[in-house]
């Protein structure tokens, strides 16, 4: 008999394929880690697999135009290794035993030599971090130094590295896109993959991309200063950024600032930003948005935020200038953010904020008033209820606010809509991709952005014909309402209170004879019902 094959996985022929296996593998490497640590080890390395392919891209672009201005190549080294032609192009410094060429060849560590002990390959790992660090400025106190820790399967790591290398990040199909760019969606589909395992912490750190793309289909940040006041893992700015590529327009239009409380996540955002080749400013340091405002001359033209929801402790400052509208209660700092995110918005600015249902007809703490205050500035433009189960971190249902400095024709849009505000029921949208989790559709979120482009007018995008309708209010999902009658709703900004029911198509069938055939069909039900049971309670008679 001959001997028996060994069993070789096909390489992975699609991009999620590619991020299925690259994910079993950094599980298997999760051990003795708590979730939250392992996502700091897995993230880091591929930051430090990005960091290291976008310098070598960049060094193999320097040594071809030398080469072609008649460069000999004994003289490549001294252009080459001139840190200025990476950082002026965008590109971190990388030294050598930094680079992914150099961990490849060590994966399974450094052995002794010439008096010097040997290294882990997370000992080489950490060193890494620290060389890289060292070498920019930018990245000073942002890279987890952590793979060298008794409860990091040194192994595994190794491992984990020697497949990084093999596929390079790279499959069949994968058209022009460069293993930078692969790495870009590798990350955030680890970002998304570790929020599901963290379960309601993950929320802190990840919002779902569907309910991101909601503000930024909306509120099409173009141009100027895009600011998110808590950041989480920079999923926003990346959004943004996309908007921007798929449009065909310059991704260095908009300046990215933000701010994150939580130390970890902070670091997450700076390496995400650095990954798909943002420059974002996100302070020098991690802090409370509340108690210390790190952007405090900074106003921004979009305003992009899915603050935590509910929060009860909260830094309180009843002086605060911020408070223009009423100040919030201490128990719930939701009106908190609402005015923080509103005292930053320039003159013709807009903002999409995540908010808790409740945030739309709270009345306690003095939050109605401070609502009623919004409404009569005339700074709500849109309301949109989403539908439930969208995150997986949380059970509560959410609503986003969108917020414009200026409504009028002048301003963002071709139609006056001073004094107006455009309700949006889409708790009906969304599939559900599992038995715990809703998704939003491309179709989905168009038919949302849509209505709200159609109500402002115009869209800083090229629309088809189908998609530039004139606005009209659709019974069951939209409805522009007046000042008047929001006011008159006690200023309560709950959809469903205005975009009424859904028309139901009329079959053609009289009334009278649906209710006639209707009742017959319920009493022929009534009497085979009954006569089953008899048919049940006969068989049982005869087991007894």
């Amino acid at each position: 008999m001959p001997p028996r094959k060994a069993k070789v996985d096909a390489a992975p022929s699609t991009m999620k394929e590619l991020k299925d296996t690259l994910w079993k593998a950094a599980d298997k490497l999760r051990g003795s880690m708590d979730a939250s640590q392992y996502k700091d080890v897995i993230l880091g390395l591929v930051f430090l697999k990005y960091v290291s392919d976008a310098y070598a891209e960049r060094r193999a672009q320097i040594e071809a135009e030398l080469l072609a201005d008649g460069i000999g190549e004994d003289q490549l080294g001294q252009f080459t290794d001139d840190v200025d032609e990476y950082t002026g192009n965008g590109v971190f410094w990388v030294p050598w035993h930094a680079r992914w060429e150099y961990l490849a060849e060590h994966a399974k560590g450094l052995p002794a030599q010439d008096g010097e002990p040997a290294k882990s390959v997370g000992q080489l790992v950490d060193e890494a971090m620290d060389k890289l660090m060292a070498s920019n400025e930018s990245l000073q106190g942002t890279l987890p130094r952590i793979y060298n820790r008794d409860n990091v399967d040194q192994k595994r790591l190794g491992e984990l590295i020697d497949l990084f290398n093999a596929r390079n990040l790279s499959f069949a199909g994968a058209g022009a896109k460069k293993a930078r760019d692969l790495l870009g969606e590798v990350y955030e589909y680890f970002l998304e993959k570790f929020a599901r395992a963290e379960g309601k912490r993950g929320g802190e750190f990840y919002t779902p991309a569907g309910v991101v793309r909601v503000l930024v289909e909306v509120l099409e940040p173009d141009h100027g200063r895009v600011y998110d006041p808590c950041c989480g893992s920079g999923g926003m700015f990346v959004q943004a950024e996309k908007f921007l590529e798929a449009h065909h327009r310059d991704r260095t239009a908009i300046s990215v600032y933000g701010q994150e409380l939580n130390e970890r996540t902070w670091r997450m955002a700076k390496m995400n930003l650095a990954i798909h080749g943002l420059n974002g400013n996100l302070a020098s340091r991690w802090g409370d948005t509340f108690a210390r405002d790190q952007h405090p001359d900074m106003m921004a033209d979009f305003v992009m935020a899915n603050p935590p929801f509910n929060i009860k402790d909260w830094a309180r400052n009843e002086s605060d200038p911020r408070w223009k509208y009423g100040v919030p209660p201490a128990g719930n700092a939701n009106y908190a953010w609402i005015q923080h995110i509103l005292s930053k918005l320039a003159p013709g600015g807009s903002a999409g904020v995540v908010m808790a249902n409740g945030s739309m007809s709270s009345n306690s703490g003095g939050e109605g008033d401070i609502r009623a205050q919004l409404v009569e500035a005339d700074l709500v433009s849109c309301m949109v209820a989403l539908p439930t189960q969208l995150f997986r971190s949380t059970g509560i249902p959410v609503c986003v606010w969108f917020f414009a400095k200026d409504k009028s024709a002048g301003a963002q849009g071709s139609v006056d809509r001073r004094g107006q505000v455009l309700f949006i029921d889409a708790r009906n949208l969304g599939h559900m991709v599992d038995r715990a989790e809703r998704a939003l559709s491309d179709e989905d979120i168009a038919k949302i952005a849509g209505a709200y482009h159609a109500w402002r007018g115009k869209t800083v995008v090229e629309r088809s014909e189908a998609e530039s309708k004139p606005y009209e209010d659709v019974p069951g999902f939209c409805y522009s309402a007046s000042l008047a009658e929001i006011k008159a709703a006690d200023y309560a900004l709950t959809p469903g209170r205005y975009v009424g029911a859904a028309e139901v198509e009329d079959d053609g069938e009289p009334i009278e004879e649906k209710i006639a055939r209707l009742k017959a069909e319920l009493f022929a039900q009534f009497a085979e019902s009954e006569r089953l049971a008899a048919l049940v309670r006969e068989q049982l008679g005869r087991v007894s």
